[in-house]
């Protein structure tokens, strides 16, 4: 008696119990799947991004659009701070390294960043080719801005001013291309990485034409505005950076730094760890949301299980105890429609996954289209196993629960109520 052709024969004689089963049992496992792997990559390429940066200072503001504007590089700045200022709080010896940042303009989308040669060792990136900036003008590509844009080393292009693309406010002075960054999967990937000098320079020759054109078409009030010229030039001797980008020698930096720079100067200190983990937080409950939703649904699915297998059992009474007539034991009874309820479920565990890795395809797009990010996949085994595990012991129960009725089956008196 080959058991597994009677099990399979079972199964489509009514493919439509078959197909309710496997599509409510793939629908949660998928959900349940994919929630898991995406809440875990997100996580991960967050903390990942965030390199060796333990605490960020900038403008007054939201801490978290701090860390956001500035690490993490998905939303607008809160405002500029003195150079001079930032240098003097970051003079602490309990800090290791500050490194300035700078930015506010873009080519095609892509931030372009100004910085200095420490800012490539927070994320500890590599050439893949060319060389790092050396003067003004010059920049280096993150991976996937390479990848995006198609440029290469020697290339020449515009920079546009904002943060997002715009092709009506576009610099006249061009940035030449010298280097391309190896892809490390982190924030940088997504910059275009200058010299301070670069940011400052595109931003001064930009002010000084519009006070050529404004002179050229009112020459009568040159020598009204010459002392405002005068004052305005002097303002802006004092360079100026986004945020410094800071990290500590030891725990007793971050402990007591912030808190100081927070209550005693003009500018703002965000710890980004902490800021993350509040994030975190806030998107967790959605995260719970869905995994509820799909164990319910996973509960519904057991259910169906039982009741199919059951349903089977009991209509088909007379051929299980015709079989036993003819020399089948219990156990091959019970194997029949245990194997019948397993191979749904396999069934369903493999289009679950299939499911999950189509929906993280097009979550992935969805995050790299709005944020010019890559995500790499992180599986969190560990968990997914626990899922899985729990997966075939409730379905395991509903099988159990389905066959009983087999154990306690009255051979005789079922064949004599046929007849």
């Amino acid at each position: 008696m080959n058991i597994w052709k009677i099990s399979l024969s079972n199964i489509f004689h009514k493919p439509l119990y078959a197909l309710l089963i496997v599509l409510s049992l793939s629908i949660s496992i998928g959900l349940l799947l994919g929630i898991q792997q995406l809440d875990a990559s997100i996580k991960y390429q967050f903390e990942n991004s965030l390199g060796d940066v333990d605490m960020v200072l900038g403008a007054k503001g939201s801490p978290l659009q701090l860390v956001l504007a500035s690490v993490l590089h998905m939303d607008n700045p809160t405002g500029n701070i003195s150079l001079a200022e930032a240098e003097k709080i970051t003079k602490n010896p309990l800090i290791k390294k500050a490194v300035p940042i700078s930015y506010g303009d873009n080519y095609q989308g892509y931030r372009i960043l100004g910085s200095n040669d420490a800012f490539t060792g927070l994320y500890e990136a590599k050439l893949a080719a060319g060389r790092e900036p050396s003067k003004s003008m010059e920049v280096l590509l993150g991976s996937t801005v390479a990848e995006e844009t198609d440029l290469k080393i020697g290339d020449t292009f515009m920079s546009s001013h904002g943060l997002t693309e715009n092709t009506v406010e576009v610099h006249n002075h061009p940035l030449t291309v010298v280097g391309i960054y190896k892809p490390t999967y982190k924030v940088i990937d997504k910059l275009i990485v200058t010299r301070l000098e670069s940011i400052w320079d595109v931003h001064d020759h930009g002010e000084e034409h519009n006070e050529e054109a404004h002179a050229s078409t009112a020459p009568h009030q040159e020598e009204e505005h010459y002392h405002d010229d005068e004052e305005h030039h002097h303002k802006e001797s004092e360079k100026e950076i986004t945020a410094m980008l800071v990290s500590f020698r030891n725990a007793m930096g971050m402990l007591t730094m912030p808190r100081r720079i927070n209550k005693e100067t003009n500018m703002q200190a965000a710890l980004p760890n902490y800021e993350m983990e509040r994030l975190f937080s806030f998107t967790g409950v959605g995260v719970r949301a869905v995994s509820w939703i799909a164990y319910i649904i996973l509960a519904i699915s057991c259910v169906t299980i039982f009741i199919s297998l059951f349903k089977i059992v009991r209509e088909r009474a007379f051929d299980l105890a015709l079989m036993r007539t003819y020399g089948a034991s219990n156990f091959q009874l019970v194997r029949i429609v245990a194997y019948e309820g397993f191979l749904l479920v396999f069934v369903s565990l493999f289009v679950g996954v299939l499911l999950s890795q189509v929906g993280l395809h097009f979550a992935f797009s969805a995050f790299k289209s709005g944020y010019n990010q890559n995500i790499l996949l992180k599986l969190p085994y560990t968990q997914m196993v626990k899922t899985v595990i729990l997966i075939l012991v409730m379905v395991g129960i509903a099988i159990l629960l389905a066959i009983l009725p087999i154990l306690k089956m009255n051979v005789s008196k079922i064949l004599s109520n046929e007849k």
